[in-house]
């Protein structure tokens, strides 16, 4: 059976995409070339499905949520926070798996942050 080598790419439609990648760039220092490729550093991927009527994600609406890695959950809060991201006020621990917390793009995507254990 042939195999899926890895996540190749995200796509999302956008009001302004031109906004909305500076955003991505400025707020969470995600280097992407001109073609919008970018060359992520190693580490595991998560792959799962939830529930149709998962809170999840946030707003019903939004089918999908991308979850970024990041070294450190605080630091990257903090930065958000000083930007005037939409940061919600929680973040969860799993035991074993990391600490996660939330941001929402200026389209209103809701996004996931992901500090592995």
């Amino acid at each position: 059976m042939e195999r899926v080598l890895g996540i190749g790419g995200y796509f999302m439609r956008a009001t302004d995409p031109v906004a909305l990648s500076a955003w991505y760039r400025e707020c969470l220092g995600l280097d992407v070339d001109d073609n919008g490729v970018w060359h992520q550093g190693s580490g595991p991927t998560v792959f799962a499905t939830f529930a149709a009527d998962t809170d999840y994600f946030g707003s019903r609406a939004q089918q999908a949520m991308l979850n970024f890695r990041v070294g450190d959950l605080e630091a990257m809060l903090a930065q958000l926070r000083a930007q005037g991201a939409d940061v919600a006020k929680e973040t969860q621990d799993m035991e074993g798996v990391g600490r996660f917390g939330w941001v929402t793009d200026p389209e209103g995507n809701r996004i996931e942050l992901w500090q592995p254990a």
